[in-house]
């Protein structure tokens, strides 16, 4: 496997929640604490970067076109004209969204955290495209990594806060039988966002570990992918045949964040990816 090379260079204090946008040819990703979102087409080597009215945990593309979006107070849904509506509005003083992701069905699993990472003071929701909002885990400290088996069956979910992967069976739309699927020992950093391949191996970015790991569907560490960055923050499959591991990273919380600390990385040729569903709205 090559090493992690620059693929976009920035200085976001918190990049997050990679994305591959098949129906554009593009990656998605996230500046939390900037409120900005960015994008970026590896084969023409295009960018843009769009303002957001609040902190933005994540952003994943819509069915139809545009974003729906992870924000401070709710989920928010950009049309392709940049129009922009509230989908749920659920402002809660002192938290935001953080992390998310869509299932296989099109809905948004959306993680929200406080501000100060208080146990218990974050959450795990269910939003349907329609609107509808079922309360997934009512009680974590930071919601992040969340991502499913390639046949469904398995959601994989990350509270860093407990340093742990787990791993719950799908029944319909519920997660149920939650246990550990793999533990990162104190040293190595916190789990963060992550990302199941195509042979249903779950990666996952340490934060303060500088590095990713990827471990086998039976919880065995198989690879470490070190970094050039303190903080990793999650990871997704992307470009040609989603062969390519883009990685985000940030700056925040760091004296001296050196380059290339907030930038956008990649590791190409690193595996092989499956499909994102888009939001179904």
């Amino acid at each position: 496997m090559t090493r992690a090379e620059v693929a976009v260079r920035a200085y976001a204090e918190l990049g997050e929640g990679p994305t591959w946008d098949a129906a554009a040819g593009r990656l998605i990703w996230v500046d939390i604490l900037g409120s900005r979102v960015h994008t970026y087409d590896p084969a023409g080597g295009h960018r843009s970067v769009m303002a957001t009215a609040q902190h933005v945990g994540a952003a994943k593309p819509r069915a139809g076109g545009g974003l729906v979006v992870n924000l401070r107070d709710g989920i928010g849904l950009y049309d392709a004209d940049g129009a922009f509506s509230w989908l749920v509005h659920d402002p809660v003083p002192g938290r935001r969204g953080n992390d998310a992701a869509v299932a296989p069905d099109g809905a948004l699993w959306a993680g929200t955290m406080r501000y100060d990472e208080a146990d218990g003071g974050g959450t795990l929701t269910r939003i349907a495209p329609e609107g509808t909002t079922t309360t997934v885990f009512p009680s974590v400290a930071v919601s992040n990594g969340t991502g499913w088996s390639p046949d469904g069956t398995l959601m994989y979910y990350v509270d860093s806060a407990t340093r742990r992967v787990d791993v719950c069976r799908m029944e319909g739309r519920r997660a149920l039988d939650r246990r550990p699927f793999a533990t990162i020992e104190h040293g190595a950093g916190f789990p963060d966002g992550l990302a199941v391949d195509a042979e249903g191996c779950v990666w996952v970015a340490l934060w303060d570990g500088a590095a990713i790991r990827r471990y086998t569907p039976d919880g065995t560490l198989d690879r470490v992918v070190e970094l050039p960055v303190r903080r990793p923050t999650a990871c997704a499959f992307g470009g040609p045949g989603l062969r390519d591991l883009y990685i985000t990273t940030a700056r925040t919380g760091l004296t001296r964040p050196a380059p290339p600390a907030g930038s956008l990385l990649v590791v190409p040729d690193a595996g092989e990816g499956k499909p994102d569903t888009p939001f179904g709205a």
